[in-house]
């Protein structure tokens, strides 16, 4: 009874175990999204809360009112079937209004049993003042104002109106020897100035100053037409026009006092950014191939504040001994946010080793500034170690001893032969008649071998006679029609069945060099992906010119017939 009961227990605590952890796996993950950070005391912002799956419940935002107005919310939802998977999205958005300046504390939210993560909001004081009662000013910033030589710098525009307006134009930032990029999209919300409510429509740009010295970024340009509230229509119905009124507003100048590279940076090639990450994949996370076949190293270089042009070269130019190496195009990207630019170059190349053996990638340092500590930083990947393995058919060959190194036996001749007894006449007439039979035989084949032609003339007639193979067929049209994954696939045919090789690197360490180029050339045309330009006749002539390119049957020994069999 006891022994039931411990057994009772336990069966209901691991059952309780395993409802604790099918809810775990089960819970739904919610993220939490601020349209911009940080935002001013008395501006609207809006928060999304978004979850993939459906949450335990519909969600509590009490906490936010501790520190904040609650002015709107919603909730939308997305479903997608794609490839047999469905998926859901489940949106909350909530519009709401600081109600003191600080870092504050976006509290996690209740969904039911799932919740979401905190996140922090800096509220700074609210800096703009209208000029009297305006219905439409601007307002403009710029951080850092005594930015580095290539460095970015933040300018924000604030349009702020509390008419309604029905056209406008507003000019770009122009700052001489300089480069500008809008980031992201316009971000519009509400806000209070000394008591008067306003929207905000916010907009930002990246500069990048190109010469050291003093420059200043010219005041923008609004001309708005809005609708005027002091006038009232003249006509009633359909066909009234409302009244409006034009308005041309300008913002303020900002002068930037840009310094020139600090004397402390010793690297040539300067470059500036808030952060920078250096990171390397491979195809092969052993670092390891076979010869003649690639290894690809993928090097990607990010750096935030910063363009793509100011992004060095990651592949180094030193020559490795025994490897061939084969560079992709570099990949040039650039996001564009609302806190700044992202730059981010991707470089590929590919390792291809023409004999075994281990081989040492030298170390990579790309030296930076980094505009917030104000430092020189090094992003910093160790040297890489390679591992080249032989062939198959490297190594079928090693283990084959070559025909030239097996001797025959030699007689010992320290022996002394035996003596021939003769024992009738009848035996010598015999042997005699041997002796002068062999004799004749080898001056036969001695004239024989110098009347016949040499073997690379009769190599080079049956060349011309014998009719092409339906490998060479093949191959000979895809090189006619410029089409190089046909021409590889033939080529890997043709090397298996004369060498036993099975890739093009290897297929070309047995041909004459014209065709070792075209076959090596076509590898690394195919790995690069620009295969549209590939010209055929040339590999098709160097083969057709390479010694064993042509079916060597019946010609492979070129020994003679024994003139007569015994």
């Amino acid at each position: 009874m006891i022994n039931f009961m411990h057994r009772h227990y336990c069966a209901r605590i691991l059952f309780g175990l395993l409802m604790l952890l099918t809810t775990a796996i089960q819970a739904a993950e919610i993220q939490v999204a601020v349209d911009r950070n940080p935002v001013s005391l008395n501006e609207s912002f809006q928060l999304t809360f978004t979850a993939s799956d459906e949450p335990d419940g519909n969600p509590d935002f009490t906490p936010l009112q501790d520190n904040f107005q609650i002015i709107s919310q919603q909730r939308s939802s997305n479903s997608s079937w794609v490839n047999g998977q469905s998926s859901r999205k489940e949106q909350w958005i909530v519009r709401a209004m600081a109600k003191q300046a600080g870092d504050l504390l976006i509290p996690p939210i209740a969904f039911g049993a799932d919740s979401s993560k905190p996140l922090k909001l800096v509220v700074s004081e609210n800096t703009a003042a209208p000029q009297g009662n305006d219905e439409i000013f601007l307002e403009v910033t710029a951080t850092p104002e005594q930015p580095y030589v290539q460095s970015q710098v933040l300018y924000t525009l604030k349009l702020f109106r509390k008419v309604q307006i029905t056209q406008a134009s507003l000019s770009e930032p122009e700052i001489k020897d300089a480069l500008v990029e809008k980031l992201g999209d316009d971000s519009t919300y509400a806000t209070q100035v000394k008591g008067v409510d306003y929207w905000v429509t916010e907009r930002k740009y990246a500069i990048f100053p190109q010469q050291s010295g003093v420059f200043t970024i010219a005041p923008l340009i609004l001309n708005a037409e809005y609708l005027s509230n002091q006038r009232q229509p003249r006509f009633n119905g359909f066909f009234n026009r409302p009244d409006t009124e034009t308005r041309r507003v300008a913002s303020k100048a900002i002068t930037l006092n840009v310094q020139a590279v600090p004397a402390s940076f010793k690297s040539p090639n300067w470059l500036s950014a808030e952060s920078l990450t250096l990171s390397e994949t491979w195809s092969d996370a052993g670092l390891q191939t076979k010869v003649g076949e690639p290894l690809t190293r993928t090097l990607t270089l990010s750096a935030k504040g910063a363009t793509v042009g100011q992004l060095p070269e990651l592949l180094g130019k030193t020559a490795i001994d025994g490897i061939k190496t084969y560079p992709d195009q570099p990949l040039l990207k650039e996001d564009k946010q609302s806190d700044g630019l992202t730059a981010r170059r991707e470089e590929k190349i590919a390792f291809i080793p023409s004999k075994p053996g281990e081989y040492t990638l030298p170390a990579l340092d790309i030296v930076w500034f980094n505009t917030k500590t104000q430092k020189m930083e090094t992003g910093h990947l160790p040297s890489v170690k390679l591992k080249a393995l032989a062939s198959a058919e490297d190594t079928q060959t090693s283990a084959q001893p070559a025909a030239a190194d097996v001797q025959p036996e030699q007689p010992n001749s320290q022996i002394a032969a035996s003596p021939i007894t003769v024992t009738s006449s009848g035996d010598t007439l015999f042997w005699q008649g041997v002796s002068a039979t062999l004799a004749l035989g080898w001056l036969l084949t001695i004239v024989v071998f110098y009347r016949r032609p040499s073997a690379k003339g009769t190599t080079a007639k049956l060349a011309e006679v014998l009719p092409e193979t339906a490998i060479e067929k093949t191959l000979k049209r895809a090189c006619w029609e410029n089409n190089p994954q046909a021409a590889k696939q033939a080529l890997l045919k043709w090397g298996k069945a004369e060498f036993g090789a099975v890739s093009l690197g290897a297929i070309a360490a047995h041909c004459s060099a014209a065709l070792r180029e075209e076959i090596l050339a076509l590898n690394r045309l195919l790995y690069s992906g620009q295969n549209q330009d590939w010209q055929g006749q040339h590999l098709w002539q160097a083969f057709g010119e390479n010694p064993v390119a042509m079916s060597t049957v019946g010609v492979a020994n070129d020994g003679l017939e024994p003139l007569f069999k015994i």
